[in-house]
This record gives structure tokens, C-alpha cells and sequence, in this order.
């Protein structure tokens, strides 16, 4: 796979900015809300990244491991305090790469979306299914699309302005594909573009019924 459509490719492009491009972003209650989940078993994030989540809720006492497609996301989780702890599988997270029982999985942060076909994430459901314990979690966070943004299927939208820089963001919608692609692009004092690592595409599609039901929460046992 190639471009967007290999899985470590937004890992790979945003691993050295993403931790500081998400510095507000709290996880306090998304692991509060994982550790009631899974107790005292064992709990799996894909796309765990640089550990923003798996790190403080592996800190609560959950068993935490991870995949993840791109090795310098790992790098990152790696360099952090606990980081050498959590066991992390690199691969696809459509795959799940990994063997169970698990209490939970959980992929939140929008990060299902990055899976760019209705075919794509059927598999992560499937494959999420078959290493979850009898009963297990699987649960996904992610924002629901607001198509009213967008006027001719596009988008641009002012993100940031400072003295000396803007940033804005630019979005066409494929209405066909359920896609939504986004780039960020930032001027600074002198009207010149500042490269930003390109976003990926989002797609929001329906899983077909045949598999586990789409929820916060989804008991898959």
C-alpha cells in the first residue's frame, strides 16, 4: 500500500509534532472510563500511538498492549516514562495482529475513521471480535460528521490567527466514498505556506449488520 492507503502512513508523517499538536487534548476521562471497563483483565488499544492514552491508564494498574502501524509512533510511546512496558505489536490494525483473550479493546480519538473503506472496517470489527473474552468491550470513539459544513461539497475554515501566522484548513467531501480529505496549511508574516504533515482522509461509512454492532460500548461476547 501506498500513500493514504498504507496503514503507517499518518503515524509516520505526524509521529515528531503529534504529542504537541495534541497537548490540550485530556485523557483523563477516556481512561477513567477504560479502566471500569476492563477491570482486572486485559485491555488492547489499536492505533495506541505515542501512548497518550495507554500510558496513563497502564499507570491505573489495566494490563495495556498495543498496535500500531507506524514504528515511529512506537518511538515516541518508547522514549516516554512506562513506555518500554507496554507491549506493542506493529501491523494493521484492521488485522489485529494479535493473539487474546481480551476484556477490552478500544480504538478511540476518531482513529476508525482512518480506515478508509467500508470493506477496511468491517475487517477491524471482525478481527476485533475474534480476540475479544466471552462478554468483552469492544469500544470506538468518534465524532459524528456534520455534512452542513460543507458548500459544494468544500470547505475552508480559519483554524488559527496570530500576529505572524494563520493556519487554515481545507476540506473537499465525496459524497460517492463517505469521504472527507482535509490539509492544514499554514502562512506565516510574509504570505509563504509553512508545511504541516498532511492529514488523512476520513471516511465515515455504516457497518454492514453481519457484524458486531457500532457503539461506544459494544458487548461482542
Amino acid at each position: 500500500m501506498v500513500g493514504f492507503d498504507d496503514p503507517a502512513f499518518y503515524g509516520d508523517h505526524w509521529a515528531a509534532v503529534y504529542d504537541d499538536h495534541h497537548r490540550h487534548a485530556d485523557p483523563g476521562p477516556a481512561v477513567e472510563f477504560l479502566a471500569d471497563l476492563a477491570g482486572d483483565g486485559r485491555a488492547l488499544e489499536l492505533a495506541i500511538g505515542t501512548g497518550r492514552v495507554a500510558l496513563p491508564l497502564a499507570a491505573r494498574g489495566t494490563a495495556v498492549e498495543g498496535v500500531d502501524a507506524s514504528a515511529a509512533m512506537v518511538e515516541r510511546l518508547r522514549a516516554k516514562p512506562g513506555g518500554q512496558m507496554i507491549p506493542v505489536t506493529l501491523g494493521d490494525m484492521a488485522q489485529v495482529p494479535v493473539s487474546g483473550p481480551f476484556r477490552l479493546v478500544y480504538l478511540i480519538f476518531n482513529t476508525l475513521f482512518g480506515l478508509l473503506s467500508q470493506a477496511r472496517q468491517a475487517e477491524c470489527f471482525a478481527s476485533v471480535a475474534r480476540v475479544l473474552d466471552p462478554g468483552g468491550m469492544f469500544v470506538i470513539e468518534c465524532f459524528v460528521p456534520d455534512l452542513t459544513r460543507f458548500d459544494h461539497d468544500q470547505r475552508v475554515q480559519a483554524r488559527s490567527v496570530t500576529e505572524d501566522s494563520a493556519i487554515i484548513e481545507v476540506s473537499v467531501h465525496n459524497r460517492a466514498q463517505q469521504r472527507v480529505a482535509t490539509q492544514m496549511i499554514t502562512m506565516d508574516g510574509r504570505g509563504e505556506s509553512l508545511a504541516l504533515p498532511p492529514a488523512l482522509p476520513r471516511t465515515y461509512v455504516t457497518i454492514p449488520a453481519s457484524c458486531p454492532p457500532t457503539a461506544s460500548a459494544t458487548n461482542a461476547g
